[in-house]
This record gives C-alpha cells, sequence and structure tokens, in this order.
C-alpha cells in the first residue's frame, strides 16, 4: 500500500481530528489506515502527530479488544451546534444521493456538524437515529413535491412521539398511525389508518390538507421501515418478485455500475452481457424502469413479469397505429 505524499499530511490531520471528534468511543489505527489509505504504520504516525497537537487525545476504553483514541473530555470546537433534526436532512441527502463522491463529502460534512455537539453527543445521536429510522427512501431518485415543512414538522414530531395525526385526505377525515415518510418522485406517508385495522397504507403526502397532532398515542409494534421500502421497486408493495434481467453488452457496463435495488446481484457473461438479479415487488415501476434501458434489456424472469412488460408495450402501442 502506497502512503499520500508529503504535502497531505497536514490537511489529513485536521480531517483526522475532526473524524476522531466526532466518535464517542474514538477511532482505530484500522480505522485510520483505511480512511487515509495508508499503512499501519502511517496511520501510527498521524495518531502521533495528533496527540502532539492535542495533549486531550487519548486511549478509550471499550467494550472490544482493539485500542481506540480520541478526545478525552474536550471539544475542538464548541461555539455551534446542530440540531438532531438539522442533521438528519444532511444524512438524508447523503442515503439519496447516487453520486459516489458527494456521498463521501456528506459524509465528512456530517462528521463536523457531530464535532460540534460533543457535549450532547448520546442524546444527539439517539434523536437522529431515531429520524433515520423512520425517514427512508424509495428506490430511484426523481423529482419531488413540494410539501409544506410544517406537514414535516407535524409527522415528525408524531413519529418521535408515537402520536395520531388527524388530516383530510382525498376529502375525507382521516385519524392516521405514521410509521414513516418515503421519498421517491414523489413523498408518501406510511401509515395505518385507524378505521381500517393494522393495515399498512402508502399516502401521497402532497395531498394532504389541515394536518394536526393529536394526543392519542399508539403502538409502533414490529415496524420497520428499511425493510418495507427493501421489498419494493419503488413504493408500491405487493407479491415479491424473483427478478432476472440480461443486458446486452453496449449496455452491461453502464447496468453494472447502476443501483436498480438494495438486493441485487449480477455478473458479467462470457458473450459480454451483463445478468442482473433482485427481488422485490411493484412490478409496474420494475417495467416502467426497463422500458428506459430499451431493447437492449430483457426480461428473463418471471414468465409473470414477461408477459406483463409484453402487454404493456402492445397497449402503449395501439395509440400510435
Amino acid at each position: 500500500m502506497n502512503d499520500k505524499p508529503r504535502y497531505s499530511r497536514v490537511s489529513d490531520i485536521i480531517d483526522l481530528a475532526v473524524f476522531m471528534s466526532s466518535r464517542i468511543q474514538g477511532v482505530t489505527i484500522s480505522e485510520i489506515a483505511e480512511r487515509y489509505n495508508v499503512s499501519r504504520r502511517t496511520a501510527e504516525r498521524m495518531r502521533d502527530s495528533l496527540t502532539c497537537i492535542f495533549p486531550q487525545v487519548d486511549e478509550i476504553e471499550t467494550d472490544d479488544n482493539q485500542k481506540h483514541w480520541g478526545f478525552i473530555n474536550y471539544s475542538i470546537a464548541n461555539l455551534v451546534s446542530f440540531s438532531s433534526k438539522e442533521i438528519a436532512n444532511i444524512e438524508q441527502l447523503q442515503r439519496r444521493t447516487t453520486n459516489k463522491e458527494m456521498k463521501e463529502e456528506l459524509g465528512k460534512t456530517v462528521e463536523k456538524i457531530k464535532t460540534l455537539n460533543r457535549k450532547n453527543k448520546n442524546s444527539l445521536e439517539n434523536s437522529i437515529e431515531l429520524i433515520m429510522q423512520t425517514e427512508g427512501y424509495a428506490v430511484r431518485q426523481m423529482p419531488q413535491y413540494k410539501i409544506g415543512i410544517e406537514i414535516i414538522e407535524v409527522i415528525r414530531d408524531a413519529l418521535h412521539n408515537s402520536r395520531m395525526v388527524s388530516a383530510t385526505y382525498h376529502n375525507k377525515e382521516r385519524l392516521l398511525e405514521p410509521l414513516g415518510l418515503i421519498y421517491g418522485e414523489k413523498i408518501y406517508l406510511i401509515a395505518r389508518e385507524k378505521a381500517k385495522g393494522d393495515g399498512i397504507y402508502n399516502y401521497l403526502l402532497h395531498k394532504f390538507e389541515n394536518m394536526q397532532l393529536t394526543d392519542k398515542v399508539f403502538d409502533k409494534g414490529e415496524f420497520n421501515l428499511q425493510e418495507y421500502t427493501n421489498q419494493s421497486f419503488g413504493v408500491y408493495h405487493g407479491e415479491i418478485l424473483d427478478v432476472r434481467l440480461l443486458f446486452s453488452p453496449d449496455l452491461a457496463e453502464d447496468a453494472s455500475r447502476y443501483n436498480f435495488h438494495p438486493s441485487q446481484s449480477g455478473k458479467f457473461n462470457d458473450d459480454g452481457t451483463y445478468l442482473l438479479k433482485f427481488k422485490a415487488s411493484g412490478s409496474k415501476e420494475i417495467i416502467w424502469h426497463i422500458f428506459r434501458w430499451g431493447a437492449g434489456c430483457k426480461i428473463l424472469a418471471p414468465k409473470s413479469l414477461k408477459t406483463e412488460y409484453k402487454n404493456y408495450l402492445e397497449d402503449n402501442l395501439k395509440n400510435y397505429l
């Protein structure tokens, strides 16, 4: 492994101070080496250089067998504070971007902000984790409808305190148990509706009116938003399909780099084609997406999806015949 040129050391040391201060349990030498792509010996020298600048850096006791290094009763920046909501907003942007460089930059930005909240880090982390667990994203990135921030605030309060909300939806008064938000082409509220029993439904957020927080509490149960979103190709839920797509050689490279679904796996074939596999529900959104790839994308399985796609093409072609 090659060490970085010397000119990058100062910026790395400063970045290491932020990185180390952002972790309650500090960082290990291995984590330093991995983050900066340096040898273990260079990672140790980076730690030693940091301790010369900040005597407050010391070994932190943890439950594992590795040595962790961090700031002891000291913050490198305590003049600025950020709320858990503000930090969660940035982490939400990091989740939704498919640009690797942007994702890394947003990650470092969050680390810097957390460094400025050292005194309240435990409660802050808990609040951020709660928001991130209750706000997922659909597996695609598209333009969004504008939603009033006051509606988002009401829902976040409801999610945080497990309280029901009342609202008008399609000209009907509803009493809902909010379970999470999904960001995609549109923003959806995932919730149970008191009048409909225990079923889970998706509601278009921009169609709500007069949303109010109530005093009624509810039990979220074992609902997990990430597991719920990972079951679908977008926001539609239904039968889980074992999808297999074959991409032509001219599309193979692009397809191998594309984020289709969290469950995806793929391989290049000897003839230059690329085989993609994933499991998800939402056949309509799947075929809409397949259509974008044109004739170079072929559905191998399941048969029901091939039939639905064929019917979709024929129905649309009728308008031009």
